[in-house]
C-alpha cells in the first residue's frame, strides 16, 4: 500500500491573497516591534516632510522605523542586507507592508534621521518603566569596547608622521625637479604621469598634516586640564627659565607614539577581547529586575574612571527617578567621581569595587581619600559584599546580548557622534527584544 503523504503542490498559486500576519506565530518579535512602534512619539520624523507636498512621496516614516528597529533588533545592521530582506524574509515585509525600499533610501533615512532614532531609546526606556519592567532599585553599570569602522593599520604615530613628512616633502620637491627637466628625461626614463605622482603625495601631505593638528589640540587640551599654559617651558622650548622642574615637552606637543586614525579620527586604540583595536569605549546601565538598559553613553576614553557621574545623571534623565543603589566594578575607582555624586545624587548608595576581591587594599587613607575608604568600610560589610556580588550577573549578560545575540561588534558609521547615536539605537533594539521576552 503507498504511503499517503499531506499535501504537497509546489505550482499550485494562491487563489486569494494571503494575510502576512498569519505566517509568524502570535508571540513573533516582528509583532511585537510594530505594535510598539505605533505607540511611540514619532513626530520628530513626520516633521521633516510636512512641507514637501503632494508630489513628494517619500516611505512612511512609521514603516522605515519599524524596518530598521527590527533590523538591528535581529541582527541586521548593514542597509543592503536589509533591503534583501525585504524580499526575503516574511518578518521584514510584514513590517515593510508591500514596500520595497532600496539599500540606499534605507541608508539615507538612517543618515538623515539618526538622532531623531537614537532618541527613541529614551521613549523605549519610559515604556518599559509604564509596563512595570524597570524599577531602579538596584542599577548596575559597565563598560565594553566596540570596534569602530576603521582599521587599525590605517593609524598613523606622530613620530612617524613626522618623518612621513619630511619624507613626501623630499618626494614632491624630486618629482617637481623632475617636472622641471621633463623635456630630458623622456629619453633615458620611463613614462610616469608626474602630475598625478606630485597631487598624490600632496594629498598625503595634507592629510598627515591634518592628523599631526588633531594630535596636537588633543594635546594643548590634555595640557590644559593637568594645569600647563601655552608659556610654560619644555625640556626643549627656549624663552627664559621659569622656576621649577622643566617639562618633558614644550605645550601641546603630542607623545611620540600618538595615534591618529586616518579612516574614523573620533576612535582610539582600545585593548579588547581581541587585542588592541580601533574602538569606542561603550557605557551601560542596567536594571536588575528584568535587565532593561536604562542609560546607554558612549566615549572615546578607553578608561571607565571619570564616567561614573556621567552616567547616573543620564540615569535620572532618561527614567526622571534616582536609582537606590549603583553598583560598578573596579575601573570606576575615582576619588572625584565619589565626591561629585556625593553632592549631585546623595540618595542613590554608591558600591563600587576597589580591587580585586581578597586582594589587600593599601594607600587609602581617610585623610586624603575620605570617600574611597568609605568606599572600602562599606565593602567590608557583609551587606555591602552581597550586594556587590550581584553586579556581574546584571550588567555583563545584555553586553554579551549586544556582541553574541545580537552580533552588533562593530559599529557601520563613523565619528563620535553618529557612532553614540548608533550604540542608542542599538541598545533600543536590545530593550525591546528584552521587552517581547518578558511580555509576551
Amino acid at each position: 500500500m503507498p504511503t499517503s503523504y499531506l499535501p504537497y503542490e509546489p505550482d499550485q498559486d494562491q487563489l486569494l491573497p494571503p494575510s502576512l500576519r498569519e505566517w509568524l506565530p502570535e508571540d513573533h518579535l516582528a509583532h511585537y516591534i510594530s505594535e510598539t512602534i505605533e505607540t511611540l512619539d514619532l513626530g520628530a520624523f513626520y516633521a521633516r516632510y510636512e512641507a514637501g507636498g503632494p508630489r513628494n512621496q517619500p516611505f512612511h516614516p512609521a514603516m522605515m522605523v519599524k524596518v530598521l528597529v527590527y533590523g538591528y533588533a535581529s541582527g541586521v545592521f548593514s542597509s543592503r542586507k536589509i533591503a534583501r530582506k525585504l524580499h526575503e524574509d516574511v518578518a521584514f515585509r510584514l513590517l515593510a507592508a508591500g514596500n520595497f525600499p532600496k539599500h540606499r533610501t534605507i541608508c539615507d533615512f538612517r543618515a538623515l534621521h539618526l538622532k531623531e532614532l537614537a532618541e527613541l531609546f529614551v521613549q523605549v526606556v519610559k515604556l518599559a518603566r509604564e509596563c512595570g519592567l524597570v524599577r531602579l532599585g538596584t542599577i548596575a553599570v559597565d563598560g565594553t569596547k566596540l570596534k569602530a569602522n576603521a582599521s587599525k593599520h590605517k593609524a598613523m604615530s606622530y613620530q612617524r608622521m613626522q618623518a612621513s613628512e619630511v619624507q613626501l616633502q623630499e618626494q614632491i620637491k624630486a618629482l617637481l625637479a623632475r617636472a622641471a627637466q621633463a623635456d630630458q628625461a623622456e629619453a633615458n626614463e620611463p613614462e610616469v604621469d608626474l602630475p598625478a605622482e606630485i597631487a598624490r603625495r600632496e594629498q598625503r601631505l595634507a592629510v598627515i598634516r591634518a592628523a599631526q593638528a588633531r594630535l596636537q589640540q588633543r594635546q594643548r587640551e590634555a595640557d590644559a586640564q593637568r594645569g600647563r599654559k601655552p608659556d610654560d617651558e619644555g625640556s626643549g622650548g627656549g624663552g627664559e627659565r621659569k622656576a621649577g622642574p622643566a617639562f618633558k615637552r614644550p605645550f601641546g606637543e603630542p607623545l611620540p607614539k600618538a595615534q591618529d586614525n586616518f579612516t574614523d579620527p573620533d576612535s582610539r586604540i582600545m585593548k579588547s577581547s581581541a587585542g588592541f583595536e580601533q574602538c569606542y569605549n561603550g557605557q551601560t546601565a542596567v536594571d536588575a529586575h528584568a535587565q532593561i538598559i536604562v542609560a546607554a553613553e558612549l566615549t572615546q576614553c578607553a578608561a571607565d574612571s571619570g564616567e561614573l557621574p556621567g552616567m547616573i545623571a543620564a540615569l535620572e534623565r532618561n527614567t526622571g527617578a534616582v536609582a537606590t543603589v549603583v553598583l560598578a566594578d573596579a575601573g570606576y575607582r575615582n576619588e572625584a567621581a565619589f565626591a561629585a555624586l556625593a553632592q549631585s545624587a546623595p540618595a542613590t548608595e554608591l558600591i563600587v569595587a576597589l580591587g580585586r576581591e581578597g586582594k589587600p587594599r593599601v594607600g587609602i587613607e581617610a585623610a586624603t581619600l575620605p570617600h574611597t575608604a568609605a568606599m572600602a568600610a562599606k565593602l567590608d560589610s557583609p551587606e555591602g559584599r552581597s550586594r556587590y556580588r550581584r553586579r556581574k550577573a546584571i550588567v555583563e549578560p545584555p553586553n554579551g546580548w549586544i556582541k553574541h545575540v545580537l552580533g552588533f561588534r562593530q559599529f557601520s558609521l563613523r565619528g563620535v557622534e553618529k557612532v553614540r547615536c548608533e550604540f542608542k539605537l542599538v541598545c533600543a533594539a536590545l530593550n525591546l527584544r528584552r521587552m517581547a521576552t518578558m511580555v509576551l
